[in-house]
């Protein structure tokens, strides 16, 4: 009955190829964006491509061998966040250093960023969804 786990539908042991993130995984990635959250909120940076700016950490993933974590990361209230990415690059040190100050970790994951797109997505999707031809498509099922 040990191995009889991977075969519920949805389960992603692992030892399963196609599966997502570990239990492990998720929970260091929620901690990582926990800590950086606090890190960009407390924090006045010297970079002066960083000063008076706001950063959100909306989402973040680590590799399976805790080495790599990639912060998706976007701007309150504005959308120019890769105007912004070289100077997080340089801060990344700086981050790792509070990051490990803070994590109950034997490694602590060196941090990549990236622009979370996710909201432009949704917003271009609500638009899109808007439009007089899709209203008249869905309007014609009911």
């Amino acid at each position: 009955m040990r191995g009889s786990r991977s075969k519920v539908p949805g389960f992603s042991g692992p030892g399963d190829a196609a599966g997502g993130p570990s239990q492990r995984q998720l929970r260091m990635s929620e901690e990582v964006r926990r800590v950086l959250s606090e890190i960009f909120a407390r924090t006045e940076f010297r970079d002066p491509e960083l000063v008076d700016v706001r950063v959100t950490v909306t989402e973040v993933r680590i590799s399976p061998d805790f080495r790599h974590a990639t912060a998706f990361v976007c701007r309150l209230g504005r959308s120019d966040v890769d105007e912004i990415l070289p100077a997080l690059k340089r801060i990344a040190p700086f981050l790792r250093t509070g990051l490990s100050k803070t994590l109950r970790s034997r490694m602590v994951p060196e941090i990549h960023f990236q622009p979370d797109t996710a909201l432009e997505h949704a917003m271009d999707m609500d638009a899109l969804m808007r439009t007089p031809e899709v209203k008249r498509d869905l309007d014609s099922e009911d």
